[in-house]
């Protein structure tokens, strides 16, 4: 069973980071794995229009056939979310988050929130949530048969999620990657991105609340 870091909360930012590294092999593990569960419970029900419209593409195959397929598909999303759990290790091997949350909290989420409302703001987010939006789209543009094209589909199509949300989780591991609250926001937020009629707009909306609520809070923490 993994050590708490003395002084740490797991809900604190960096905390579970810290205490993964702290606990080597085994600590990263399970770190890795509860981050592709936590990525699962977000990310799921906002691609399951996909998952279904995938499905509904393959009449022509035998029922096992489709199953194979949609399979491949799911288990090489959920593999590639679950890999990205190694992006905040490595942030915080080189950039300690607890102790710079601890000494410059406001000036660490403040920043965060800005790189947060420039991204939301770009057309790179655009682009990104353009296809995580149109699962039809996407299916029309990048489809290929059989299992080992469905897995190449799905790497498509999670590095287009991965590329709409990544500021969003970054968000989430500076003020704590175990904090439920801010968790549960998020999740609502990059779902109603992905699935509402004027979701390209709710982004532009969160892009700019961001961009006002890290100027707030840097100009506070600098008082």
């Amino acid at each position: 069973m993994p050590e708490m870091v003395p002084g740490l909360q797991m809900s604190d930012p960096g905390a579970p980071e810290a205490v993964a590294l702290s606990n080597g092999l085994t600590g990263v593990s399970l770190y890795l794995f509860m981050w592709g569960v936590m990525m699962i419970a977000m990310m799921y029900p906002s691609s399951m229009p996909l998952f279904r419209m995938y499905y509904n593409t393959l009449d022509e195959a035998t029922r096992a056939e489709s199953a194979a397929r949609v399979g491949a598909f799911m288990v090489t999303y959920a593999f590639i979310w679950a890999a990205t759990g190694v992006i905040p290790l490595v942030v915080n091997t080189l950039v300690p988050i607890a102790a710079i949350a601890n000494q410059n909290g406001a000036l660490l989420f403040g920043g965060t929130l800005l790189i947060l409302s420039g991204y939301q703001l770009s057309p790179y987010k655009d682009r990104c949530l353009k296809y995580c939006r149109s699962p039809l789209g996407f299916l029309l543009e990048y489809h290929k048969p059989g299992i080992r094209g469905a897995a190449e589909m799905s790497v498509r199509f999670s590095v287009f999620c991965v590329g709409c949300c990544w500021a969003l989780f970054a968000v989430m591991v500076v003020v704590g990657s175990m904090n439920l609250l801010w968790m549960a926001g998020i999740t609502v937020v990059l779902s109603l991105e992905r699935v509402i009629g004027r979701g390209g707009r709710l982004a532009n909306g969160v892009g700019v609340a961001a961009g006002l609520g890290g100027v707030a809070v840097i100009a506070v923490g600098l008082l």
